[in-house]
């Protein structure tokens, strides 16, 4: 069994499922950002950004040259492959697995092979953001056809699956593959590290840190946020930004001199399972569109320490049990915001026996678990 893998670049919640899919089939990746670089700019925040952790070590790969005069993951033609498809032929591929269709290249690939070799697909796109009208309903005709090119998809949570169903795929076209973090890694003891970040900060052992993780832009709401906290009025409570991005100046005016609100910049993959255990609560407030998951969720869950998030994260259905793991609030309304967070942080006991219910349901989400679903997939198919 073959199994090709098309995807844009080296992601870290990506590489170590082709890692474990390699130890078992014969795989090779087809990057089709194609250059080769592991050093990509992320306009999110506002930098080049190079992983800390080894994303092609495990298994086979190839860079495809991409021929886009502005190439990139942002948008449809930044990915274009006139040699992707004879790649894919001449290595003999049993069947692809195709990681998003929206770039010029994945979308001729998965039309290219229809009815060829199976056609598997990965997404995590979700209904949240839909809006009715004309501009809606031609979009649905379109992505029912695309999907009518797909012959299983791999759906990451409940969420997504109601998404493919409503553009043509059947249940038994659609299988459970959880959206997936490196759990040992998060959850491997870092008590030190994390005091220290804390002392840093000057905040004491026995105040609440809410942290805040990833990019300063409008889609993650985190002025939302900001605002909420600086009503709470709780002085034993401190509100930690880490990241960077267009915000970042807005962000820093509206915190002032307050004293319980602390910036810290960008931190790589190795620093941040200390981030997450020097907090008591993680926050992600996003009102979208496009907040199709939120993995930081896994990684702060992994790390032991409840959640709260707006109800427009496609992780909430399925991650955030309301007063077991955490509690999820009505997107961009700061009063609900207000009052989730206040009755979160007016007990850190509460927050520690959140934070144990939420690394116990995360193990359910792991690497094996995807890898385990997507060989099932693959291996029933093939023998059929």
């Amino acid at each position: 069994m073959r199994l090709a893998v098309i995807t844009t670049h080296p992601i870290q919640y990506y590489a170590p499922i082709f890692k474990l899919l390699a130890g078992r089939i014969d795989l090779k990746v087809f990057y089709t950002w194609g250059d080769g670089a592991q050093q990509k700019f992320d306009p999110g925040f506002g930098k080049t950004v190079t992983w800390d952790i080894p994303l092609l070590e495990g298994y086979d790969y190839d860079w495809v040259k991409n021929t886009a005069p502005d190439p990139g993951s942002h948008h449809f033609k930044g990915i274009i492959n006139p040699g992707l498809t004879n790649q894919i032929e001449a290595w003999q591929a049993d069947a692809i697995l195709v990681y998003g269709w929206a770039y010029d290249s994945h979308l001729k690939a998965i039309r290219h092979f229809k009815n060829k070799i199976p056609v598997y697909f990965r997404g995590d796109s979700t209904l949240l953001d839909v809006k009715t009208g004309a501009k809606q309903l031609l979009r649905s005709f379109f992505l029912r056809w695309v999907y009518s090119h797909v012959d299983h998809a791999l759906y990451v949570g409940s969420n997504n699956c109601a998404y493919f169903k409503k553009y043509g795929l059947k249940g038994r076209q659609l299988s459970f593959a959880p959206h997936a973090i490196d759990n040992d890694r998060f959850a491997a003891e870092r008590t030190e590290e994390a005091s220290k970040i804390r002392s840093g900060l000057g905040i004491k052992p026995g105040d609440v840190l809410i942290l805040f993780a990833g990019k300063f832009e409008e889609k993650k709401s985190p002025l939302l946020l900001l605002n909420a906290f600086l009503t709470l009025n709780m002085p034993n409570t401190h509100l930690l930004f880490v990241g960077n991005g267009i915000l970042e100046g807005a962000l820093k005016t509206a915190a002032g001199k307050n004293n319980h609100i602390h910036f810290i910049s960008f931190q790589n993959q190795l620093a941040m399972p200390a981030l997450y255990q020097a907090c008591n609560l993680f926050c992600l407030p996003s009102q979208g569109p496009g907040e199709t998951w939120g993995l930081a969720v896994n990684e702060a869950m992994a790390a032991g320490k409840p959640v709260l998030v707006s109800d427009k994260c496609g992780c909430a259905a399925d991650l955030v049990n309301p007063g077991v793991t955490g509690e999820v609030f009505e997107t961009g309304d700061i009063s609900s915001l207000t009052k989730k967070l206040c009755w979160l942080v007016e007990d850190k006991n509460r927050l520690t026996i959140l934070g144990h219910n939420a690394a116990a349901e995360i193990t359910n989400w792991s690497f094996s678990k995807q890898a385990d679903a997507m060989l099932s997939v693959i291996n029933n198919t093939h023998a059929n």
